[in-house]
């Protein structure tokens, strides 16, 4: 998103330019590594974008709290891939591939603690409001992580409850994100409220996006093993779908499939049953149906128009290939 290369930028070099000791390298240099991988940066653009629409005038920096909310993002993914077994982000040897599990525990560690330190240098007023929404935040990431893992264990999960899982594990960062750049800009509880909502919506849209992507989307671009998360029989909307329409047979027949063990017969066998049930376009139903629930709360505040950045962001992320 050529529009947003400037943000991109200023998040980078923030990055970039936190202050990690040298030593026990073990500890900080995994940190330095995965700041360096690149990514989306959706979050913390998301934070700069809310500021600067309630404060034109630049009274307040909401680099820190950009930076503290891409700080959390990135230690939750540095968890979720020891959890996830995950070998490659963003296209590289996750952190516990290329060191080991202890030290990118305790790593990711070191950035939640640097996540905090970064809210902490705004005015007690308004650092007590943003340490609020985080800590709200924090809380709900890890308990939607706890339904995924728990998911992983049940066979059949309704739509409700994977969307409740996704708002949780996802959508709840994005709404903290918007709404921690209102605080920093000024704007009053009803227009953080719509921006919170905005942001919730949008996250539920992104993640159905990303669990599109992981089968159907181009590795070189997502940057992750195609159908990873086939392989290792999560319950992504595309499997609860197919779960939910799919007859006797073909109900049986992904239940063997998940214990297949030549991995290229077992993905394209479920492909094929998702292809007959149609499940690639009732995702991306649902998926355009929050695009449209978020894009409403954006017109609540005056932002739904293609001067908003924000809305520009909305319609780019809908056509996103990785």
């Amino acid at each position: 998103m050529e529009f947003l290369k400037d943000y991109t930028y200023k998040i980078n070099k923030g990055l970039q330019d936190i202050e990690l000791s040298k030593a026990p390298s073990n500890l900080y240099d995994p940190l330095r590594y995965f700041f360096r991988l690149g990514g989306k940066r959706i979050r913390p653009i998301l934070t700069l974008l809310a500021a600067e629409r309630f404060d034109k005038n630049g009274v307040t920096d909401p680099l820190n709290a950009a930076l503290s909310v891409e700080i959390f993002h990135n230690f939750s993914l540095v968890h979720d891939d020891i959890m996830d077994k995950a070998p490659v982000r963003r296209g590289q040897q996750t952190v516990h591939e290329k060191w080991d599990q202890n030290i990118a525990i305790l790593s990711g560690d070191v950035m939640l603690v640097k996540a905090y330190q970064y809210l902490n240098t705004y005015s007690p007023a308004i650092a007590n409001q943003l340490i609020t929404v985080f800590n709200k935040t924090a809380i709900e990431v890890c308990e939607g992580q706890q339904m995924d893992m728990d998911f992983e264990k049940i066979s059949k999960v309704s739509q409700d409850e994977y969307i409740r899982m996704i708002t949780l594990k996802t959508s709840v960062l994005l709404g903290c994100a918007l709404k921690m750049g209102a605080i920093v800009g000024g704007a009053d509880p009803k227009e953080q409220g719509d921006l919170y909502a905005f942001g919730l919506n949008m996250g539920i849209a992104f993640q159905i996006q990303d669990d599109l992507l992981d089968l159907y989307g181009d590795p070189k671009l997502v940057g992750k093993q195609v159908g990873g998360d086939l392989i290792a029989n999560k319950n992504t909307l595309l499997m609860v779908v197919a779960k939910e329409v799919a007859n006797e047979k073909q109900l049986s027949t992904l239940q063997t499939l998940s214990n297949e063990p030549n991995i290229t017969k077992k993905i394209e066998g479920i492909i094929a049953i998702f292809k007959t049930l149609q499940v690639q376009e009732k995702c991306l139903e649902l998926m355009g149906d929050f695009y449209e629930k978020a894009e409403y709360h954006l017109n609540k505040i005056g932002l739904n128009n293609s001067e908003s950045a924000l809305y520009i962001l909305t319609r780019e992320l809908k056509k996103r290939s990785y």
